[in-house]
C-alpha cells in the first residue's frame, strides 16, 4: 500500500473508541478507510454512536509519528521481512477473516518468502500453548510434538511466551524444513519491533529467519497485561485446531482452547499427572469433550491427515535406547510423577550416594529432569 492508504487504515486502528466491530461496519457501509474519511459526521452515524462519530471527525494525537515510524519499518530492503496485511488484503488469512473478530490490520516479520511472496500460505496450522510453568514432562512433551507434527507439514502456531509455548516453537524448528512452508508462527502481544519476554529474544529472530511473527498492535506497544489474552484468538484462528500441553485451571490457554471451540475448530489435550496443578485444566478440558491425544499421529488422524500421519510414523515411533538394568531399576521406581530423594532410597532401598550417581547418568540421557525442591521426574517419549 502506498503512504496515503497506510496512514488511513493507522487512523482508522487509532481512532479511540472505535473497535474492531465499528471498524468493520464502516468498511462494509463505505468501502476501504479513505473512502471512509470522506464521510461526514452524519454519515458515519448510520453504523457507530454519535460519540464514535465525533472521534472519527479528529486525527489520532499519535497518528503523524506512528505513520513515519511505521513506514520506515516497512522499508523493503529491511531484513527481516516485514509488511501489513489488511482486513481488505486479498492475502488476509481465510480462516482467520472467518472468525468473529478478525483484526483490522495484522503485522508480519519474518522470511521474506513467507512476508512478501505469499504470507500465511500454510493451509494447515495447528495451535500449540500451555503453562508458563510446566513441569519437566510437560515441556519435553510439547518440543516432541511440535517436531513430530512439524515433521509431518503442520505450521506449529503459538504465543511466544515462557514455557510451553517457547518448547512448542523450539520442536517446529528443530523439525523437518520446508521452504514452503514457515515452521512456525509466533503471535506476539506487543508491536514487533519489541520482543517480550526478553528471554526468548534469540527464539524470535530464528522464528524471524525460519517463520513468521505476528501482530496487530502498532508498533511501540508495550507489554500490557490486556493484550495477552485478546491475541488468542489469533492463535485459535489461524489454526485448524488447538492441542494444550498442559495448563492449569485458570490458565490463559483455556481461553484459546474455548476461542478454538467456538470457531468451530478441534480443541486436543494431553492428559497428566492427577497430583500436577499443571494438568488440571487439561483435565477440565477432557471432560468438558476435547480430543485426548497420546501421540502425535493422535492429532493428525482427527484431522483427517493420513498422509501427514503416515510420515510422521517414524518420528512419532523413536524411542530412546533402552535402560541399563540399574538404571530402569530407577525409572521404574521413578515412574512418572515428580519424586524427591528420600522416597526413591525408601522404594528402591539403594543408598543415596548410589542413587544420585545413577539419577544423574539418566539425566545426561534425557531420561529425567530435576526439578526445583530437590525433585526428579521421568521425561518419557511423546
Amino acid at each position: 500500500m502506498n503512504r496515503d492508504e497506510l496512514a488511513a487504515w493507522l487512523r482508522l486502528a487509532l481512532t479511540p473508541g472505535v473497535g474492531n466491530g465499528a471498524a468493520r461496519r464502516l468498511l462494509a457501509a463505505f468501502g476501504l478507510p479513505q473512502a471512509v474519511f470522506t464521510q461526514g459526521e452524519d454519515a458515519w452515524r448510520a453504523c457507530v454512536t454519535a460519540a464514535q462519530a465525533r472521534a472519527l471527525a479528529s486525527l489520532p494525537e499519535e497518528l503523524d509519528a506512528l505513520l513515519e515510524q511505521t513506514w520506515q519499518w516497512l522499508q523493503p530492503d529491511a531484513e527481516p521481512a516485514r509488511a501489513i496485511v489488511t482486513l481488505g488484503d486479498a492475502a488476509y488469512p481465510p480462516a482467520l477473516l472467518a472468525t468473529e473478530d478478525p483484526p483490522l490490520l495484522l503485522y508480519l516479520l519474518g522470511a521474506s518468502r513467507f512476508v512478501t511472496d505469499r504470507p500465511f500460505a500454510p493451509p494447515r496450522c495447528l495451535a500449540m500453548v500451555g503453562s508458563r510453568n510446566p513441569t519437566a514432562q510437560g515441556a519435553d512433551h510439547a518440543r516432541q510434538f511440535a517436531r513430530t507434527l512439524r515433521a509431518a507439514g503442520l505450521t506449529i502456531v503459538s504465543g511466544l511466551a515462557l514455557g510451553v509455548d517457547a518448547a512448542a516453537h523450539e520442536g517446529a524448528l528443530q523439525g523437518a524444513p520446508d521452504p514452503d512452508t514457515p515452521a512456525t508462527i509466533a503471535v506476539v502481544g506487543t508491536g514487533l519491533d519489541r520482543v517480550y519476554p526478553r528471554a526468548n529474544q534469540d527464539l524470535a529472530h530464528r522464528i524471524a529467519r525460519h517463520g513468521l511473527l505476528v501482530s496487530e498492535y502498532p508498533l511501540g506497544t508495550p507489554p500490557l497485561p490486556a493484550n495477552f489474552p485478546k491475541r488468542n484468538r489469533i492463535i485459535a484462528g489461524l489454526s485448524q485446531g488447538t492441542l494444550v500441553v498442559e495448563a492449569a485451571l485458570q490458565s490463559g490457554s483455556l481461553i484459546t482452547a474455548r476461542l478454538a471451540s467456538e470457531q468451530g475448530r478441534e480443541v486436543f489435550a494431553i492428559p497428566g499427572s492427577i497430583h500436577a496443578p499443571q494438568s488440571r485444566g487439561c483435565h477440565a478440558l477432557l471432560r468438558q469433550g476435547a480430543k485426548l491425544v497420546e501421540t502425535a499421529q493422535d492429532v493428525l488422524e482427527e484431522l483427517r491427515l493420513p498422509a501427514a500421519a503416515a510420515a510422521a510414523q517414524a518420528p512419532a515411533n523413536a524411542t530412546p535406547p533402552p535402560a541399563a538394568p540399574a538404571q530402569q531399576e530407577v525409572l521404574d521406581a521413578l515412574g512418572f510423577d515428580p519424586l524427591g530423594l528420600d522416597a526413591l532410597v525408601a522404594r528402591t532401598g539403594l543408598d543415596a550416594a548410589t542413587l544420585q550417581v545413577r539419577l544423574l547418568e539418566l539425566e545426561l540421557e534425557g531420561q529425567v529432569a530435576r526439578l526445583p525442591g530437590g525433585l526428579f521426574q521421568r521425561v518419557g517419549s511423546a
